[in-house]
Parts: structure tokens; sequence; C-alpha cells
């Protein structure tokens, strides 16, 4: 219940903040004041106000109270075809990947649900079924199930953003031995894919980071570089 009525007290002071009523500088109500327009206790305020300065919303100095910070203009991060031209673009993608995507994996076998445990595995076999038309769409929907299985909406929206390309661009500079036409390949994969999510399911953080470290390692030595 506490928990509910921090995210009502969260909400409307949220709703004050972006829309200029509680400017950057201007000092939050107090906690009494807070206490009498949203009809809370006291402990509900100071866990809407640490929520707040968790999102970077609020900026709290002892014996002073809190005060609103400037709210950042909105960067979407965003990872273009376009923009990613050279074989050393494709590289620095993957290296990239490697230091997100395996602190992804480590999280997911910590924070997984079921409804994420039953999405992996589907993401693994449906990689193994589709075949070279639809192996990166397969391979995609699985590192996206990791990364959604982390619980945290960074990674997911990260892995989000970069899209099917962050798998196409690597497979476009790879011979046809390391195609989805290739029956060898495409088990090397569904292999490595089986023992990320193993370790998630297992919740053995340090081997899912390995895993996906030995995943997208293999993807960097076939490209070279």
């Amino acid at each position: 219940m506490t928990t509910t009525l921090a995210h009502r007290v969260v909400t409307g002071l949220k709703e004050q903040i972006l829309s200029g009523r509680l400017a950057p500088g201007a000092k939050l109500p107090s906690e009494a004041e807070l206490i009498d327009e949203f009809a809370v206790s006291r402990t509900v305020v100071r866990e809407a106000v640490t929520r707040l300065r968790a999102e970077g919303l609020v900026e709290t100095f002892q014996g002073r109270g809190s005060f609103v910070l400037a709210v950042p203009e909105p960067s979407p991060f965003a990872a273009e075809a376009a923009s990613i031209r050279t074989h050393d673009d494709v590289l620095a993608m993957v290296d990239f990947r490697i230091g997100i995507e395996s602190e992804a994996a480590a999280l997911a076998a910590h924070n997984r649900s079921a409804t994420d445990e039953s999405a992996i595995r589907a993401a693994g076999a449906e990689f193994t079924r589709a075949g070279a038309e639809g192996g990166v769409a397969a391979d995609f929907a699985f590192h996206r199930a990791v990364a959604q299985a982390s619980g945290n909406r960074y990674f997911r929206d990260l892995v989000e953003s970069l899209g099917p390309t962050m798998i196409m661009l690597a497979r476009t500079r790879l011979g046809d031995s390391y195609s989805m036409s290739d029956a060898a390949h495409v088990q090397r994969v569904a292999r490595e894919h089986e023992a990320i999510a193993d370790a998630v399911l297992a919740g053995d953080a340090d081997g899912a980071r390995a895993a996906m470290r030995v995943h997208l390692g293999s993807t960097r030595r076939r490209l070279g570089g």
C-alpha cells in the first residue's frame, strides 16, 4: 500500500515539475504540506521524494529541503545503419555490445521472471527453427529477451534502439561459412545462446556474463580486425 501511495505522490509531483509549475531551483513543498496535499503519511512522502531523487528530478540538502533540478533535454540513443559504414564501425559496435549485453545477462540471472524465462527459451528455439530467412529477427529476439529479463529498462531500451541492425551489420561482413544458410554455424550460435539461457535461468550471474561474452566475442573474432 505504501508503495502505491508513494507512486501517486511521485506522479503528482512529476506532473508539476514537467509542466513547469515547480520550476528548476524551486523548493518542494514541505513534508507537512505534501502530507496535506496528497492525504498520505510522512513515510509515504519521504519514499516519494527518495524516488524523485533517484530519477534526477530533485536534490535534497540537509536542513534546507529538496529542490527541483532542471529537466534534462531528451537525447535518445540510436544506431542507424547509415551511420555504421566501415568495418571498424562494425567492430566498435560489437565491442560496445560485449560490454552492455554481458552485464545485462548477469542482471537477468538475478532479476528474471517466469515470463522472462519462457521468452528466452522461446527465442532460443525460434532461432534454431528460423533458418536463413528469419535468422536475424530470431537472433535479435533472443538478445532482446535477455535484456528484458535484466529488469533494467535502460538495457532493454538500448537493445531496442539498436534493433535487428546490430545483428545484420555483423552478418553482412562474415563469409559464407558463418551465414544462416550454413547448418554448422547455426548450431554453433544456437549452442552459444543455450549456454547463455542455461546460466540466466540457473541464476548464475557470473556464468551468464561469461557466456554472453564468449558468444559476442566469437562474433568479434570471426569479424577479425
